[in-house]
């Protein structure tokens, strides 16, 4: 007579169960991060779409995934101001160029004033009018404030106290910029015609830094700055 060999089995193998792995799939959190990338209005951060997506999905590996995706299609997706976004691919731009609502043109003081604000910064209206060797007027700061390209960042601790100015991550984004670090060093701005003739030995390019946390020598903005610059802000923002 052949044994049973049911009884042969251990009773705690029958009541086993096999451990279910609970990894997300990477291709459908792909989908969903591409969905909320399209849907998305403003760049989306890392955190943003890791709050958003599949518990341990792997974001960093997904947007990396997408970005190689779209490498070679008509919209790439790419990081400015440190977030992710979709952007017409550079080299088509010329195809929607008369579909593109013309904008305001800055005047040449005012990109003066945006290029030594971002470069210097944090950087007072004294010491823009010094490398400008111009005075600025009041208007040209207000009009790129309505931009929504610079800020007040504080006070310097020097006398009279001047409000010091510094770029946005806004200013980041519309100039396709991941970093402040992008911006153009002196061999590129030589190479783009910026920069001609000879350039004395001692000559450089400043080394900018928008990091928000405030400079020894600033101090923080008085109250009744802050109020009226977020009235500023509000109303540019619904026009």
């Amino acid at each position: 007579m052949l044994p049973d060999m049911h009884d042969d089995v251990p009773e705690t193998m029958e009541d086993e169960a096999p451990e279910v792995s609970h990894v997300p799939d990477h291709g459908e959190a792909m989908r969903i991060a591409e969905a909320l990338l399209f849907a998305s209005a403003a760049p989306l951060s890392v955190e943003e779409l890791g709050g958003r997506l599949p518990e341990g999905a792997d974001v960093e590996k997904i947007l990396q995934d997408l970005a190689e995706l779209y490498a070679l299609r008509g919209v790439n997706l790419v990081r400015v101001a440190g977030k992710w976004t979709f952007r017409t691919a550079s080299d088509l731009s010329f195809v929607l160029a008369r579909d593109v609502v013309e904008q305001r043109r800055l005047s040449r003081a005012a990109m003066e004033t945006l290029a030594i604000i971002a470069y210097h910064q944090p950087v007072t209206r004294a010491e823009i009018e010094e490398i400008r060797g111009v005075a600025t007027s009041k208007g040209t700061i207000d009009t790129l404030l309505e931009t929504g390209w610079i800020r007040l960042r504080g006070r310097r601790k020097a006398p009279g106290r001047p409000v010091t100015y510094g770029t946005t991550p806004g200013f980041l984004e519309h100039f396709g910029l991941d970093a402040i670090e992008d911006l153009p060093g002196l061999e590129e701005l030589k190479g783009a015609g910026f920069i001609e003739g000879r350039v004395p030995s001692d000559f450089s390019v400043p080394l900018p830094s928008d990091a928000d946390a405030l400079r020894e020598d600033e101090d923080p903005l008085d109250d009744d700055l802050l109020q009226p610059l977020d009235m500023h802000q509000t109303e540019a923002s619904e026009e």
